[in-house]
């Protein structure tokens, strides 16, 4: 249900019943692009139904979907077109088009061609796990998470949503797990890395399928490249690639959890079960990561720099609930 995972911090004081967030969701409702809009964003069905619910609430847990709707215009068809126009304007006036009257015949070229464009559409999965206070976007990237956290904050009244950030900066503490050759229980050191440089080369080492309590890996560190993804395992059930942003990537549940009893066959009792066990797993995942990295950053403390010494992490603290 999830393969990757960005998570906020719900600031103190919000509060919402499910009724009145559908309420403010379905007034930004998805609705495919118009003949002339290049993009368009909004809340749609979790489910996949037509008229479906906005907000569905499985196992206490709130889930949503933003849709997205592009076209595609290639840049080099409205560059064309647009040479076409200013070629048979030059031919017409015996003049060629100025700087500002090119940048009208691209806009106007755009403006013609997208209702000949094609559409692509994505969705992201937005998780809330309101007993703890916490927001999870289903993004591959920050920016993608920031279009979700845009149209939610406008969506949903007084919801401030913050990255959250740890104790430990997860690149210090993967860098210290490396040199030990193994993970803070209950996670465990898969077969997958990228270290980087910090110095003006970049240089970049990855490792894929390879054992990594090598000592060609711990000289790698102690030559100043720290881990910027690192593929782990958790409790033996779930495994991701953590990166350097505190960003969960390539997330798979194990065969022990797929395999559990009770989940149905009709498209709901799916959802129901899918949707109970990935939230049932990452929730006490997102936990135990939080912890391992030194627990969760008081606003205006300082985090532990990457840069600073690579020593074993330090004590773990409980994470606020």
């Amino acid at each position: 249900m999830f393969k990757n995972l960005i998570v906020y911090r719900i600031a103190a004081g919000w509060s919402a019943a499910v009724a009145q967030v559908e309420e403010s969701l379905a007034k930004a409702a998805f609705v495919p692009c118009g003949p002339t809009q290049p993009l368009s964003l909004g809340w749609t069905a979790p489910r996949g139904s037509a008229h479906g619910p906005l907000v569905e609430t499985v196992a206490g847990q709130w889930l949503m979907k933003l849709a997205i709707e592009q076209k595609v215009l290639p840049a080099s068809v409205v560059k064309r077109r647009a040479e076409e126009r200013a070629l048979h304007i030059e031919q017409t006036t015996g003049r060629k088009p100025g700087k500002k009257q090119t940048k009208a015949l691209r806009d106007e070229a755009m403006l013609d061609l997208l209702p000949l464009a094609f559409t692509k559409q994505a969705a992201v999965p937005v998780w809330v796990d309101v007993k703890h206070q916490l927001l999870m976007i289903d993004a591959g990237s920050v920016s993608k998470a920031d279009q979700v956290v845009t149209l939610l904050v406008k969506s949903l009244e007084s919801l401030v949503p913050m990255l959250v950030h740890t104790a430990e900066s997860p690149a210090a503490v993967m860098a210290a797990w490396l040199l030990d050759g193994s993970a803070a229980p209950p996670f465990t050191v898969d077969r997958e890395c990228e270290l980087k440089s910090a110095d003006e080369m970049k240089s970049v080492v990855r490792y894929a399928r390879h054992p990594l309590d090598t000592d060609e890996v711990r000289q790698h560190i102690a030559a100043g490249k720290l881990p910027t993804r690192l593929a782990l395992t958790w409790r033996d059930r779930v495994s991701f690639v953590l990166t350097d942003a505190l960003q969960l990537k390539k997330i798979a549940l194990l065969d022990v959890v797929m395999e559990a009893p009770g989940r149905g066959d009709k498209a709901d009792d799916a959802f129901d079960a899918n949707a109970a066990i990935a939230t049932g797993e990452l929730a006490p995942l997102i936990a135990d990561l939080i912890d391992a990295l030194g627990g969760e950053q008081a606003p205006g403390s300082v985090v532990a720099s990457a840069a600073q010494p690579v020593n074993a992490p330090a004590s773990r603290q409980p994470v606020p609930a």
